[in-house]
Protein backbone atom coordinates (compact mmCIF):
# COMPACT_ATOMS: atom_id res chain seq x y z
CA UNK A 1 0.00 0.00 0.00
CA UNK A 2 1.23 3.25 -1.45
CA UNK A 3 1.20 5.94 1.44
CA UNK A 4 0.13 9.51 -0.31
CA UNK A 5 1.29 12.82 1.21
CA UNK A 6 -1.31 15.68 1.42
CA UNK A 7 0.16 19.07 0.92
CA UNK A 8 -1.75 22.07 0.37
CA UNK A 9 -0.95 22.25 -3.02
CA UNK A 10 -2.03 18.94 -4.03
CA UNK A 11 -5.10 18.53 -5.97
CA UNK A 12 -5.85 14.56 -5.40
CA UNK A 13 -7.89 12.72 -2.88
CA UNK A 14 -6.37 11.78 0.54
CA UNK A 15 -7.15 10.07 3.29
CA UNK A 16 -6.60 10.78 7.07
CA UNK A 17 -5.20 8.72 9.98
CA UNK A 18 -5.46 9.70 13.48
CA UNK A 19 -2.88 10.76 15.30
CA UNK A 20 -4.27 11.20 18.69
CA UNK A 21 -6.84 9.62 21.11
CA UNK A 22 -6.48 6.50 22.73
CA UNK A 23 -5.88 2.72 21.21
CA UNK A 24 -8.90 0.72 20.50
CA UNK A 25 -9.40 -2.76 19.34
CA UNK A 26 -10.21 -2.82 15.81
CA UNK A 27 -13.62 -4.32 14.76
CA UNK A 28 -13.06 -7.35 12.74
CA UNK A 29 -16.98 -8.21 12.79
CA UNK A 30 -17.67 -8.51 8.83
CA UNK A 31 -20.81 -5.46 9.26
CA UNK A 32 -17.67 -3.30 9.71
CA UNK A 33 -15.81 -4.53 6.57
CA UNK A 34 -16.78 -1.33 4.56
CA UNK A 35 -16.13 0.91 7.13
CA UNK A 36 -12.75 -0.26 7.97
CA UNK A 37 -10.92 0.59 4.93
CA UNK A 38 -9.24 3.87 4.18
CA UNK A 39 -11.82 6.13 2.92
CA UNK A 40 -10.62 8.94 0.47
CA UNK A 41 -11.50 12.58 -0.02
CA UNK A 42 -11.22 14.93 -2.59
CA UNK A 43 -9.50 18.69 -2.01
CA UNK A 44 -11.03 21.60 -3.11
CA UNK A 45 -9.47 23.69 -6.00
CA UNK A 46 -6.89 25.64 -4.96
CA UNK A 47 -7.25 29.74 -6.15
CA UNK A 48 -5.65 30.68 -8.70
CA UNK A 49 -5.64 26.78 -10.28
CA UNK A 50 -4.86 26.61 -13.93
CA UNK A 51 -7.15 24.18 -16.12
CA UNK A 52 -5.39 21.47 -16.41
CA UNK A 53 -5.15 21.22 -12.77
CA UNK A 54 -8.65 22.00 -12.11
CA UNK A 55 -9.77 19.06 -14.72
CA UNK A 56 -7.10 16.64 -12.70
CA UNK A 57 -8.49 17.69 -9.34
CA UNK A 58 -11.72 17.23 -10.70
CA UNK A 59 -11.04 13.81 -11.53
CA UNK A 60 -9.35 13.04 -8.38
CA UNK A 61 -12.22 14.55 -6.24
CA UNK A 62 -14.94 11.94 -8.45
CA UNK A 63 -12.34 9.06 -6.98
CA UNK A 64 -13.69 10.12 -3.29
CA UNK A 65 -15.94 8.40 -0.49
CA UNK A 66 -18.56 10.97 -0.73
CA UNK A 67 -21.89 10.19 -1.09
CA UNK A 68 -23.04 13.25 -3.08
CA UNK A 69 -19.56 14.02 -4.83
CA UNK A 70 -19.83 17.28 -2.75
CA UNK A 71 -15.83 18.32 -3.08
CA UNK A 72 -16.34 17.16 -6.92
CA UNK A 73 -19.02 19.72 -7.91
CA UNK A 74 -16.68 22.64 -6.52
CA UNK A 75 -14.60 22.20 -9.69
CA UNK A 76 -17.99 22.98 -11.63
CA UNK A 77 -19.35 26.12 -12.56
CA UNK A 78 -22.68 26.77 -11.37
CA UNK A 79 -24.39 26.06 -14.70
CA UNK A 80 -22.75 22.68 -15.02
CA UNK A 81 -23.86 21.94 -11.15
CA UNK A 82 -27.21 21.72 -12.09
CA UNK A 83 -27.01 19.78 -15.17
CA UNK A 84 -24.18 17.02 -14.49
CA UNK A 85 -25.57 13.50 -13.90
CA UNK A 86 -22.64 11.46 -11.86
CA UNK A 87 -24.29 8.45 -12.33
CA UNK A 88 -25.80 8.27 -15.57
CA UNK A 89 -23.13 6.05 -16.46
CA UNK A 90 -19.53 5.15 -15.31
CA UNK A 91 -16.41 4.49 -18.07
CA UNK A 92 -13.84 1.88 -16.97
CA UNK A 93 -9.91 2.71 -18.42
CA UNK A 94 -7.06 0.77 -18.17
CA UNK A 95 -5.08 3.57 -15.95
CA UNK A 96 -6.56 7.57 -14.89
CA UNK A 97 -7.32 9.52 -18.09
CA UNK A 98 -4.64 11.52 -19.21
CA UNK A 99 -5.81 15.29 -19.09
CA UNK A 100 -4.26 17.55 -22.36
CA UNK A 101 -4.91 20.86 -23.43
CA UNK A 102 -6.57 20.81 -26.95
CA UNK A 103 -5.71 21.68 -29.86
CA UNK A 104 -2.22 23.09 -31.29
CA UNK A 105 -1.76 26.70 -29.96
CA UNK A 106 -2.41 25.28 -26.27
CA UNK A 107 -3.83 28.62 -25.54
CA UNK A 108 -6.70 30.26 -24.66
CA UNK A 109 -9.81 30.14 -26.83
CA UNK A 110 -12.39 33.29 -26.74
CA UNK A 111 -14.80 31.64 -24.38
CA UNK A 112 -12.58 29.56 -22.21
CA UNK A 113 -10.38 26.53 -22.75
CA UNK A 114 -11.01 22.91 -23.82
CA UNK A 115 -9.13 19.95 -22.03
CA UNK A 116 -8.94 16.78 -23.19
CA UNK A 117 -9.31 13.24 -21.83
CA UNK A 118 -7.86 10.17 -23.41
CA UNK A 119 -7.15 6.58 -22.57
CA UNK A 120 -8.26 3.18 -22.98
CA UNK A 121 -11.12 2.09 -22.19
CA UNK A 122 -11.65 -1.16 -21.13
CA UNK A 123 -15.74 -1.53 -20.09
CA UNK A 124 -18.69 -0.05 -19.42
CA UNK A 125 -21.03 0.29 -16.00
CA UNK A 126 -24.64 1.97 -16.89
CA UNK A 127 -27.32 3.87 -15.17
CA UNK A 128 -28.87 0.15 -14.24
CA UNK A 129 -25.17 -0.58 -12.84
CA UNK A 130 -24.58 -3.36 -15.58
CA UNK A 131 -21.28 -3.45 -15.94
CA UNK A 132 -20.04 -4.58 -19.86
CA UNK A 133 -16.82 -5.28 -21.46
CA UNK A 134 -16.07 -2.74 -24.16
CA UNK A 135 -12.46 -2.10 -25.37
CA UNK A 136 -11.99 1.00 -27.27
CA UNK A 137 -10.26 3.85 -27.46
CA UNK A 138 -11.68 7.30 -24.89
CA UNK A 139 -11.38 10.59 -25.84
CA UNK A 140 -13.56 13.21 -24.62
CA UNK A 141 -14.00 17.22 -23.75
CA UNK A 142 -14.12 19.28 -21.09
CA UNK A 143 -14.66 22.99 -21.23
CA UNK A 144 -13.78 25.25 -18.67
CA UNK A 145 -14.49 29.28 -17.96
CA UNK A 146 -13.92 31.49 -15.74
CA UNK A 147 -15.82 32.39 -12.84
CA UNK A 148 -15.00 35.29 -10.44
CA UNK A 149 -11.83 34.82 -11.91
CA UNK A 150 -11.14 30.85 -10.88
CA UNK A 151 -11.26 28.40 -13.85
CA UNK A 152 -14.59 26.13 -13.66
CA UNK A 153 -15.75 23.41 -15.56
CA UNK A 154 -18.47 24.40 -17.76
CA UNK A 155 -19.41 21.55 -20.33
CA UNK A 156 -18.23 17.86 -19.48
CA UNK A 157 -19.89 14.60 -20.17
CA UNK A 158 -22.12 12.92 -17.82
CA UNK A 159 -20.80 10.24 -15.58
CA UNK A 160 -18.17 9.10 -14.51
CA UNK A 161 -14.13 8.19 -15.98
CA UNK A 162 -12.00 5.75 -13.59
CA UNK A 163 -8.82 3.60 -14.26
CA UNK A 164 -9.37 0.18 -13.03
CA UNK A 165 -7.75 0.51 -9.51
CA UNK A 166 -10.14 2.90 -8.78
CA UNK A 167 -12.94 1.42 -10.23
CA UNK A 168 -12.14 -1.88 -8.01
CA UNK A 169 -11.69 0.03 -5.04
CA UNK A 170 -14.89 2.06 -5.08
CA UNK A 171 -17.21 -0.90 -6.80
CA UNK A 172 -18.06 -3.84 -5.67
CA UNK A 173 -20.05 -6.92 -7.96
CA UNK A 174 -23.17 -7.99 -6.15
CA UNK A 175 -25.62 -10.59 -6.94
CA UNK A 176 -29.06 -9.37 -7.40
CA UNK A 177 -31.63 -12.76 -7.37
CA UNK A 178 -34.56 -12.88 -9.51
CA UNK A 179 -36.55 -16.18 -9.77
CA UNK A 180 -36.06 -17.94 -13.31
CA UNK A 181 -39.16 -17.81 -15.39
CA UNK A 182 -39.98 -21.06 -17.37
CA UNK A 183 -42.92 -19.34 -19.47
CA UNK A 184 -44.02 -22.34 -21.53
CA UNK A 185 -42.53 -25.09 -19.00
CA UNK A 186 -43.35 -22.88 -15.59
CA UNK A 187 -46.24 -25.94 -14.79
CA UNK A 188 -43.96 -28.96 -15.26
CA UNK A 189 -43.14 -30.30 -11.64
CA UNK A 190 -39.32 -29.95 -11.78
CA UNK A 191 -39.10 -26.44 -12.59
CA UNK A 192 -40.51 -25.55 -9.34
CA UNK A 193 -41.31 -21.42 -8.56
CA UNK A 194 -38.52 -20.62 -6.02
CA UNK A 195 -35.11 -21.02 -8.46
CA UNK A 196 -33.25 -17.94 -8.39
CA UNK A 197 -31.06 -16.66 -10.43
CA UNK A 198 -27.85 -14.39 -9.90
CA UNK A 199 -28.06 -10.94 -11.61
CA UNK A 200 -24.48 -9.30 -10.94
CA UNK A 201 -24.32 -5.61 -11.00
CA UNK A 202 -21.68 -3.48 -9.44
CA UNK A 203 -22.17 -0.89 -6.31
CA UNK A 204 -20.27 1.21 -4.62
CA UNK A 205 -19.11 -0.56 -1.86
CA UNK A 206 -18.76 2.11 0.62
CA UNK A 207 -21.68 3.96 0.70
CA UNK A 208 -24.36 2.86 2.71
CA UNK A 209 -24.05 -0.27 0.43
CA UNK A 210 -26.93 -2.28 2.40
CA UNK A 211 -29.08 0.33 0.93
CA UNK A 212 -27.67 0.62 -2.29
CA UNK A 213 -27.90 -3.22 -2.98
CA UNK A 214 -31.50 -3.34 -1.92
CA UNK A 215 -32.88 -0.48 -4.03
CA UNK A 216 -31.24 -1.79 -6.74
CA UNK A 217 -32.86 -5.16 -6.12
CA UNK A 218 -36.48 -3.41 -6.27
CA UNK A 219 -35.17 -1.49 -9.66
CA UNK A 220 -35.97 -5.03 -11.00
CA UNK A 221 -33.88 -7.37 -13.28
CA UNK A 222 -30.75 -6.06 -15.77
CA UNK A 223 -31.79 -5.85 -19.40
CA UNK A 224 -30.13 -9.01 -20.23
CA UNK A 225 -31.82 -11.07 -17.45
CA UNK A 226 -35.46 -9.60 -17.57
CA UNK A 227 -37.01 -12.21 -20.11
CA UNK A 228 -35.88 -14.79 -18.37
CA UNK A 229 -36.34 -14.09 -14.55
CA UNK A 230 -39.21 -12.51 -12.63
CA UNK A 231 -39.30 -10.25 -9.02
CA UNK A 232 -42.14 -11.29 -6.70
CA UNK A 233 -42.25 -7.16 -5.45
CA UNK A 234 -45.25 -5.70 -6.59
CA UNK A 235 -45.09 -3.19 -9.37
CA UNK A 236 -44.09 0.38 -7.63
CA UNK A 237 -42.47 -1.19 -4.84
CA UNK A 238 -40.29 1.00 -3.25
CA UNK A 239 -38.16 1.62 -0.12
CA UNK A 240 -39.48 3.54 2.74
CA UNK A 241 -36.27 3.11 5.16
CA UNK A 242 -33.67 5.92 5.05
CA UNK A 243 -30.57 3.65 5.61
CA UNK A 244 -30.52 0.19 5.70
CA UNK A 245 -28.13 -2.19 7.66
CA UNK A 246 -28.03 -5.60 10.15
CA UNK A 247 -28.44 -4.67 13.66
CA UNK A 248 -27.17 -6.67 16.51
CA UNK A 249 -28.21 -10.06 16.28
CA UNK A 250 -27.49 -9.39 12.11
CA UNK A 251 -30.91 -9.36 11.34
CA UNK A 252 -32.35 -7.01 8.46
CA UNK A 253 -35.35 -4.86 8.85
CA UNK A 254 -36.95 -3.60 5.64
CA UNK A 255 -39.55 -0.98 5.68
CA UNK A 256 -41.70 -0.98 1.78
CA UNK A 257 -44.19 1.44 0.75
CA UNK A 258 -47.58 0.63 0.40
CA UNK A 259 -47.34 -1.66 -2.49
CA UNK A 260 -46.14 -4.12 -0.84
CA UNK A 261 -48.61 -4.51 1.24
CA UNK A 262 -50.83 -6.17 -1.40
CA UNK A 263 -48.10 -9.65 -1.57
CA UNK A 264 -49.96 -12.26 0.47
CA UNK A 265 -47.83 -14.31 2.94
CA UNK A 266 -46.15 -16.95 -0.15
CA UNK A 267 -45.45 -13.77 -1.90
CA UNK A 268 -44.02 -11.55 1.20
CA UNK A 269 -41.79 -14.81 1.48
CA UNK A 270 -40.40 -14.96 -1.86
CA UNK A 271 -39.73 -10.94 -1.43
CA UNK A 272 -37.96 -12.06 2.00
CA UNK A 273 -35.47 -14.15 0.08
CA UNK A 274 -34.75 -12.40 -2.95
CA UNK A 275 -33.66 -9.73 -0.11
CA UNK A 276 -31.94 -12.24 1.77
CA UNK A 277 -29.32 -13.51 -0.67
CA UNK A 278 -28.94 -10.21 -2.13
CA UNK A 279 -28.26 -8.36 0.78
CA UNK A 280 -26.19 -11.56 1.92
CA UNK A 281 -24.12 -11.34 -1.47
CA UNK A 282 -23.26 -7.78 -0.41
CA UNK A 283 -22.46 -8.78 3.03
CA UNK A 284 -20.78 -12.11 2.38
CA UNK A 285 -19.10 -13.03 5.58
CA UNK A 286 -22.11 -11.90 7.74
CA UNK A 287 -24.53 -14.45 8.24
CA UNK A 288 -27.83 -12.44 8.04
CA UNK A 289 -29.85 -14.13 11.13
CA UNK A 290 -33.79 -13.47 9.41
CA UNK A 291 -35.32 -10.90 6.94
CA UNK A 292 -38.39 -9.37 8.64
CA UNK A 293 -40.68 -6.78 5.82
CA UNK A 294 -42.26 -4.60 6.81
CA UNK A 295 -45.28 -2.21 5.86
CA UNK A 296 -44.97 2.06 5.32
CA UNK A 297 -46.19 1.95 8.66
CA UNK A 298 -43.64 -0.29 10.58
CA UNK A 299 -46.31 -3.18 10.91
CA UNK A 300 -44.93 -6.73 10.60
CA UNK A 301 -45.52 -7.91 6.87
CA UNK A 302 -43.66 -11.50 7.00
CA UNK A 303 -40.28 -13.14 8.52
CA UNK A 304 -37.70 -15.21 6.99
CA UNK A 305 -35.17 -17.32 8.85
CA UNK A 306 -31.92 -18.15 7.67
CA UNK A 307 -33.02 -21.88 7.68
CA UNK A 308 -36.21 -20.69 5.96
CA UNK A 309 -34.21 -18.97 3.47
CA UNK A 310 -31.82 -22.43 3.45
CA UNK A 311 -34.03 -24.72 3.05
CA UNK A 312 -36.96 -23.30 0.51
CA UNK A 313 -34.67 -20.81 -1.78
CA UNK A 314 -31.11 -21.50 -1.64
CA UNK A 315 -29.71 -21.24 -5.61
CA UNK A 316 -27.35 -23.91 -3.81
CA UNK A 317 -30.88 -26.31 -3.77
CA UNK A 318 -30.63 -26.97 -7.60
CA UNK A 319 -26.99 -27.52 -7.37
CA UNK A 320 -26.56 -30.00 -4.79
CA UNK A 321 -24.38 -30.55 -2.42
CA UNK A 322 -21.70 -32.83 -4.64
CA UNK A 323 -20.49 -35.72 -2.71
CA UNK A 324 -17.99 -36.84 -4.97
CA UNK A 325 -15.33 -35.69 -8.07
CA UNK A 326 -15.23 -37.55 -11.09
CA UNK A 327 -12.92 -38.14 -14.31
CA UNK A 328 -11.79 -41.06 -16.95
CA UNK A 329 -9.29 -43.13 -15.41
CA UNK A 330 -6.35 -44.94 -17.91
CA UNK A 331 -8.86 -47.98 -18.15
CA UNK A 332 -11.41 -46.07 -19.57
CA UNK A 333 -13.18 -46.60 -16.12
CA UNK A 334 -15.26 -43.65 -14.75
CA UNK A 335 -13.92 -43.18 -11.38
CA UNK A 336 -15.00 -41.61 -8.08
CA UNK A 337 -13.31 -39.90 -4.52
CA UNK A 338 -14.04 -37.24 -2.43
CA UNK A 339 -12.21 -34.13 -1.78
CA UNK A 340 -8.95 -35.48 -0.24
CA UNK A 341 -8.47 -38.79 -1.32
CA UNK A 342 -5.92 -39.96 -3.91
CA UNK A 343 -7.16 -43.64 -4.46
CA UNK A 344 -9.91 -43.44 -7.18
CA UNK A 345 -12.73 -46.08 -7.20
CA UNK A 346 -14.82 -47.11 -9.94
CA UNK A 347 -18.67 -45.72 -10.03
CA UNK A 348 -21.05 -48.48 -9.75
CA UNK A 349 -23.09 -49.49 -12.49
CA UNK A 350 -21.93 -50.01 -16.45
CA UNK A 351 -19.41 -46.59 -17.19
CA UNK A 352 -17.35 -47.98 -13.81
CA UNK A 353 -16.64 -51.45 -16.00
CA UNK A 354 -14.17 -49.64 -18.67
CA UNK A 355 -16.21 -51.78 -21.44
CA UNK A 356 -16.99 -48.82 -23.19
CA UNK A 357 -14.27 -46.56 -24.12
CA UNK A 358 -15.34 -42.91 -23.51
CA UNK A 359 -13.85 -39.58 -24.02
CA UNK A 360 -15.95 -37.53 -21.83
CA UNK A 361 -18.66 -38.03 -19.05
CA UNK A 362 -21.57 -36.11 -17.01
CA UNK A 363 -23.04 -37.09 -13.70
CA UNK A 364 -25.89 -35.85 -12.78
CA UNK A 365 -26.63 -33.56 -9.88
CA UNK A 366 -28.08 -36.08 -7.64
CA UNK A 367 -24.89 -38.33 -8.35
CA UNK A 368 -27.69 -41.19 -9.60
CA UNK A 369 -27.25 -40.78 -13.45
CA UNK A 370 -24.19 -40.46 -16.03
CA UNK A 371 -23.92 -39.61 -19.13
CA UNK A 372 -20.92 -40.72 -21.59
CA UNK A 373 -19.49 -39.96 -24.95
CA UNK A 374 -17.45 -42.66 -26.68
CA UNK A 375 -13.88 -42.19 -27.35
CA UNK A 376 -15.38 -41.30 -31.39
CA UNK A 377 -17.72 -38.69 -30.19
CA UNK A 378 -20.52 -40.37 -32.40
CA UNK A 379 -22.96 -42.08 -29.17
CA UNK A 380 -24.04 -40.74 -26.27
CA UNK A 381 -25.08 -43.19 -23.40
CA UNK A 382 -27.13 -43.06 -20.38
CA UNK A 383 -26.91 -44.94 -17.42
CA UNK A 384 -28.08 -45.34 -13.85
CA UNK A 385 -25.14 -45.06 -11.00
CA UNK A 386 -25.95 -48.49 -9.07
CA UNK A 387 -24.83 -51.83 -9.66
CA UNK A 388 -26.58 -53.84 -12.28
CA UNK A 389 -27.54 -50.91 -14.02
CA UNK A 390 -27.02 -51.47 -17.99
CA UNK A 391 -25.53 -49.24 -20.31
CA UNK A 392 -28.51 -49.89 -23.10
CA UNK A 393 -28.99 -48.40 -26.39
CA UNK A 394 -26.81 -44.70 -27.43
CA UNK A 395 -29.57 -41.84 -26.82
CA UNK A 396 -28.34 -39.49 -29.47
CA UNK A 397 -25.67 -40.41 -32.20
CA UNK A 398 -23.78 -37.92 -34.03
CA UNK A 399 -25.17 -36.77 -37.17
CA UNK A 400 -21.74 -35.89 -38.73
CA UNK A 401 -19.65 -38.49 -37.05
CA UNK A 402 -16.67 -37.84 -35.13
CA UNK A 403 -13.62 -37.46 -37.84
CA UNK A 404 -11.45 -36.01 -35.22
CA UNK A 405 -11.26 -34.59 -31.61
CA UNK A 406 -13.15 -31.54 -32.24
CA UNK A 407 -16.46 -33.34 -33.98
CA UNK A 408 -19.22 -35.46 -32.88
CA UNK A 409 -20.48 -34.78 -29.60
CA UNK A 410 -19.25 -32.61 -26.98
CA UNK A 411 -19.08 -33.28 -23.56
CA UNK A 412 -22.37 -33.52 -22.12
CA UNK A 413 -24.01 -31.30 -19.13
CA UNK A 414 -26.86 -31.43 -16.48
CA UNK A 415 -29.03 -28.62 -15.48
CA UNK A 416 -30.53 -28.31 -12.01
CA UNK A 417 -33.74 -29.47 -13.73
CA UNK A 418 -32.91 -32.65 -14.40
CA UNK A 419 -32.22 -32.42 -18.41
CA UNK A 420 -29.47 -33.32 -20.08
CA UNK A 421 -27.62 -30.51 -22.99
CA UNK A 422 -24.90 -31.93 -26.00
CA UNK A 423 -23.83 -29.97 -29.07
CA UNK A 424 -23.38 -32.13 -32.29
CA UNK A 425 -20.68 -31.10 -34.30
CA UNK A 426 -18.83 -31.25 -38.00
CA UNK A 427 -17.00 -29.14 -40.39
CA UNK A 428 -20.29 -27.75 -41.51
CA UNK A 429 -21.24 -26.51 -37.75
CA UNK A 430 -23.22 -27.90 -35.03
CA UNK A 431 -26.54 -28.11 -33.62
CA UNK A 432 -26.97 -28.05 -29.66
CA UNK A 433 -29.66 -30.73 -28.48
CA UNK A 434 -31.47 -30.78 -25.09
CA UNK A 435 -32.99 -34.70 -23.43
CA UNK A 436 -35.63 -34.62 -21.03
CA UNK A 437 -34.46 -36.08 -18.02
CA UNK A 438 -31.33 -37.35 -19.77
CA UNK A 439 -33.98 -39.83 -21.39
CA UNK A 440 -36.72 -37.76 -23.88
CA UNK A 441 -36.08 -37.52 -27.62
CA UNK A 442 -33.18 -35.62 -28.56
CA UNK A 443 -34.53 -31.76 -29.00
CA UNK A 444 -33.25 -29.12 -30.88
CA UNK A 445 -32.23 -25.74 -29.02
CA UNK A 446 -31.75 -22.78 -31.95
CA UNK A 447 -28.48 -20.39 -31.59
CA UNK A 448 -29.28 -17.90 -33.47
CA UNK A 449 -26.53 -15.76 -32.49
CA UNK A 450 -23.77 -18.28 -33.55
CA UNK A 451 -24.15 -16.82 -37.11
CA UNK A 452 -22.54 -19.66 -39.16
CA UNK A 453 -19.91 -20.18 -36.01
CA UNK A 454 -19.46 -23.48 -34.81
CA UNK A 455 -19.80 -25.12 -30.51
CA UNK A 456 -17.19 -26.52 -29.33
CA UNK A 457 -18.09 -26.98 -25.82
CA UNK A 458 -21.11 -25.77 -23.62
CA UNK A 459 -21.54 -26.04 -19.48
CA UNK A 460 -25.30 -24.95 -18.29
CA UNK A 461 -25.82 -23.29 -15.16
CA UNK A 462 -27.88 -25.30 -12.59
CA UNK A 463 -31.03 -23.13 -13.10
CA UNK A 464 -31.25 -24.30 -16.82
CA UNK A 465 -31.75 -20.67 -17.65
CA UNK A 466 -27.94 -19.92 -18.46
CA UNK A 467 -25.66 -21.66 -20.94
CA UNK A 468 -21.55 -20.72 -21.56
CA UNK A 469 -20.66 -21.78 -25.11
CA UNK A 470 -17.25 -22.11 -26.53
CA UNK A 471 -17.92 -20.91 -30.21
CA UNK A 472 -15.29 -21.37 -32.49
CA UNK A 473 -14.73 -18.26 -35.01
CA UNK A 474 -12.21 -17.39 -37.45
CA UNK A 475 -8.93 -20.11 -35.35
CA UNK A 476 -10.18 -18.91 -32.60
CA UNK A 477 -12.30 -19.61 -29.60
CA UNK A 478 -14.39 -17.48 -27.21
CA UNK A 479 -16.19 -18.23 -24.31
CA UNK A 480 -20.08 -16.63 -24.71
CA UNK A 481 -22.62 -16.48 -22.42
CA UNK A 482 -26.17 -16.67 -23.76
CA UNK A 483 -29.91 -17.15 -22.06
CA UNK A 484 -32.19 -20.02 -22.50
CA UNK A 485 -35.65 -19.01 -23.59
CA UNK A 486 -38.44 -21.19 -23.64
CA UNK A 487 -41.25 -20.08 -25.85
CA UNK A 488 -43.89 -22.23 -27.34
CA UNK A 489 -46.74 -24.50 -25.18
CA UNK A 490 -46.26 -25.95 -22.74
CA UNK A 491 -47.36 -29.74 -25.02
CA UNK A 492 -44.70 -28.28 -27.63
CA UNK A 493 -42.20 -26.24 -26.05
CA UNK A 494 -39.67 -24.28 -28.35
CA UNK A 495 -36.64 -23.56 -27.03
CA UNK A 496 -33.56 -20.44 -27.82
CA UNK A 497 -30.52 -19.43 -26.87
CA UNK A 498 -30.64 -15.75 -27.43
CA UNK A 499 -28.21 -12.59 -26.84
CA UNK A 500 -25.00 -14.61 -27.09
CA UNK A 501 -22.22 -12.37 -24.85
CA UNK A 502 -18.37 -12.76 -24.59
CA UNK A 503 -17.51 -13.32 -21.01
CA UNK A 504 -13.75 -13.13 -21.04
CA UNK A 505 -13.07 -11.03 -24.48
CA UNK A 506 -9.97 -10.39 -23.51
CA UNK A 507 -8.93 -14.37 -24.39
CA UNK A 508 -8.12 -14.82 -27.68
CA UNK A 509 -8.09 -19.38 -27.62
CA UNK A 510 -10.21 -20.45 -24.77
CA UNK A 511 -9.37 -24.35 -24.05
CA UNK A 512 -11.93 -24.94 -21.18
CA UNK A 513 -14.52 -23.17 -18.72
CA UNK A 514 -16.53 -24.62 -15.83
CA UNK A 515 -19.25 -22.84 -13.85
CA UNK A 516 -17.75 -22.03 -10.47
CA UNK A 517 -21.06 -20.12 -8.60
CA UNK A 518 -24.19 -18.02 -8.88
CA UNK A 519 -22.06 -15.81 -11.66
CA UNK A 520 -18.66 -16.71 -11.93
CA UNK A 521 -16.78 -19.16 -14.20
CA UNK A 522 -13.52 -20.87 -14.21
CA UNK A 523 -12.02 -20.26 -17.40
CA UNK A 524 -8.51 -21.76 -18.87
CA UNK A 525 -6.76 -19.95 -21.95
CA UNK A 526 -4.59 -16.91 -23.07
CA UNK A 527 -4.46 -13.65 -24.27
CA UNK A 528 -3.10 -12.64 -27.99
CA UNK A 529 0.80 -13.30 -27.71
CA UNK A 530 0.36 -14.86 -24.48
CA UNK A 531 0.77 -18.08 -22.74
CA UNK A 532 -2.35 -20.36 -20.78
CA UNK A 533 -3.54 -18.75 -18.27
CA UNK A 534 -6.32 -20.24 -15.65
CA UNK A 535 -8.96 -17.46 -13.83
CA UNK A 536 -12.39 -16.64 -12.35
CA UNK A 537 -14.82 -14.37 -14.38
CA UNK A 538 -17.67 -13.11 -14.00
CA UNK A 539 -21.07 -13.71 -16.31
CA UNK A 540 -20.64 -9.87 -16.75
CA UNK A 541 -17.28 -10.26 -18.83
CA UNK A 542 -15.40 -8.39 -15.64
CA UNK A 543 -12.67 -10.15 -13.79
CA UNK A 544 -13.99 -11.74 -10.27
CA UNK A 545 -12.54 -10.47 -7.10
CA UNK A 546 -11.54 -14.28 -5.65
CA UNK A 547 -7.71 -14.97 -5.33
CA UNK A 548 -5.54 -15.76 -8.46
CA UNK A 549 -5.36 -19.13 -9.52
CA UNK A 550 -2.21 -20.55 -8.97
CA UNK A 551 -0.05 -21.81 -12.67
CA UNK A 552 -0.46 -25.35 -13.79
CA UNK A 553 0.89 -26.68 -17.27
CA UNK A 554 -0.95 -27.88 -20.16
CA UNK A 555 -4.65 -27.55 -18.80
CA UNK A 556 -6.81 -29.67 -21.30
CA UNK A 557 -9.73 -29.52 -19.31
CA UNK A 558 -10.72 -27.84 -15.81
CA UNK A 559 -13.83 -28.24 -13.41
CA UNK A 560 -14.87 -26.55 -10.63
CA UNK A 561 -17.89 -26.63 -8.51
CA UNK A 562 -21.25 -23.97 -7.72
CA UNK A 563 -20.32 -24.54 -4.16
CA UNK A 564 -16.94 -23.19 -4.10
CA UNK A 565 -15.86 -24.83 -0.99
CA UNK A 566 -14.52 -27.13 -3.38
CA UNK A 567 -11.28 -27.59 -4.66
CA UNK A 568 -10.56 -27.04 -8.17
CA UNK A 569 -9.69 -29.93 -11.05
CA UNK A 570 -7.70 -29.61 -14.02
CA UNK A 571 -6.90 -32.34 -16.78
CA UNK A 572 -2.88 -31.13 -16.88
CA UNK A 573 0.25 -32.04 -18.23
CA UNK A 574 0.89 -33.85 -14.74
CA UNK A 575 -2.71 -35.81 -14.99
CA UNK A 576 -5.19 -34.77 -13.39
CA UNK A 577 -4.70 -32.38 -10.67
CA UNK A 578 -6.55 -31.01 -7.84
CA UNK A 579 -6.49 -27.68 -6.00
CA UNK A 580 -7.59 -27.19 -2.53
CA UNK A 581 -8.47 -23.83 -1.36
CA UNK A 582 -5.59 -23.45 0.95
CA UNK A 583 -2.69 -25.32 -0.74
CA UNK A 584 -1.15 -25.80 -4.12
CA UNK A 585 -1.93 -27.99 -7.10
CA UNK A 586 -1.47 -31.49 -6.19
CA UNK A 587 -1.47 -34.80 -8.75
CA UNK A 588 -4.55 -36.89 -7.94
CA UNK A 589 -3.99 -39.27 -10.93
CA UNK A 590 -0.87 -39.57 -13.39
CA UNK A 591 -3.39 -40.79 -16.21
CA UNK A 592 -6.79 -40.00 -16.95
CA UNK A 593 -8.91 -37.10 -18.23
CA UNK A 594 -12.22 -35.42 -18.53
CA UNK A 595 -12.38 -34.60 -14.62
CA UNK A 596 -15.85 -33.07 -13.76
CA UNK A 597 -18.56 -32.68 -10.54
CA UNK A 598 -21.88 -33.24 -10.91
CA UNK A 599 -23.38 -30.83 -13.31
Amino acid sequence: MALLSCGALLLAGCASMPDSGEVQAVDQSPRADADSQVRVYGVPPQDGAQPTEIVSGFLDATTSDEVDFRTASQYLAKSAKRRWQPFAATSVLQERPKAEPKGPANREDPNGYTVTLSGSQVATVDRSHTYTPQEKAYKQSVHLTKERGQWRIDRLPDGLVLGQSDFRRIYRSVNKYYFANYKSEAQEPKAGRNVLVADPVYLRQRIDPVTASVQALLEGPTDWLDQVTATAFPTGTRLKSRALSLDDSNALKVRLNKQAARADAGQCRRMAAQLFFTVQDMTRASKISEVQLQDEHGEELCVLTQGQAGASFAPYRRVGRPAQEYFIDAGQKVVSMSDTATDPLPVPGPFGRGKTPLRSVAISRGEDTAAGVTSDGRSLYVAALEDGAQRGPARLTSAGGGKGPDDGLTAPSWDGLGDLWIADRDQRGSRLLRLREGQGDPEQVAVPGLHGRRIKAIKVAADGIRIAVLVEDKGRTTLQLGRVERGGTARHPVLAVEELRPIAPQLEDVVAASWAGGSRLVVVGRESGGVQQMQFMETDGSASNVQTVPGVNGVKAVAASEDDTRPLLADAEEGIVRLPSDANWKTVAKEGQAPVYPG
